[in-house]
């Protein structure tokens, strides 16, 4: 699986533990991909529900670009936009950030929020083209660190948020094993607020609604777009 929490570096902003948890600190620079800006209109400690946590990535991958979902490419070359680890099209900035949750000490959950902005109808596209693999490849085998498993994706209508909203369920197997990294994508005009989980327990997927909502409300209300 790609994740991309793997290639990311992370500022320590995390919440405080106090009553109201602190913002996450915002660094004013970062590596490739890194918007300060976009990145301070990412979901806050403090508009979640308790126990979640927040850290700024100040790094990460760039999307796919021209890559299209064609029958050319092989199925298993396409896990991290089936995924939805990576979309097609190239944004005009990028934020990202890890949201961990400790509310149960047996099963900490993981997961990250990423914000896509396009200078054009980017957005609707790449929304387009992962309904349009996943169609195509809704079941790979596995190879690499997984072999004799495999992943199986569906897409689905998401939560009535935004302008356009999809579901994507995603899971691994392997042997008696499966971990869940579905996905919750949010269109609201040219933006995507993307919320996912990183290969947790089944079941995970209960909260990326609530974060998907939280995000947006964060989202849209730290700017005017």
């Amino acid at each position: 699986m790609d994740r991309s929490t793997e290639e990311t570096s992370f500022s320590t902003a995390q919440a405080s533990g106090s009553a109201v948890p602190a913002k996450p600190v915002v660094p004013a620079t970062g590596g490739s991909g890194y918007s300060a800006t976009l990145s301070g209109r990412l979901v806050a400690p403090d508009s979640l529900p308790p126990g979640f946590t927040v850290q700024i990535a100040t790094s990460m991958p760039s999307d796919a670009g021209d890559q299209r979902p064609g029958v050319a490419v092989a199925c298993s070359e396409l896990i991290p936009l089936l995924s939805a680890t990576r979309l097609t099209g190239t944004p005009s900035a990028m934020a990202a950030a890890t949201l961990g949750y400790d509310g149960d000490p047996d099963d900490f959950w993981v997961g990250t929020e990423v914000l896509r902005t396009y200078a054009d109808d980017g957005a609707r596209r790449a929304m387009t083209d992962l309904r349009t693999v996943i169609a195509r490849c809704p079941t790979v085998a596995s190879s690499g660190q997984v072999v004799g498993g495999s992943y199986r994706f569906a897409a689905a209508p998401g939560p009535p948020l935004g302008d356009d909203s999809v579901h994507v369920s995603c899971s691994m197997t392997s042997g008696a094993d499966t971990l869940e990294c579905d996905s919750v994508l949010v269109r609201t005009g040219t933006t995507l607020v993307v919320v996912q989980e990183q290969g947790n327990k089944p079941g995970g997927h209960r909260h990326l609604t609530p974060l998907a909502e939280a995000a947006l409300r964060r989202y849209r209300s730290t700017g005017t777009t």
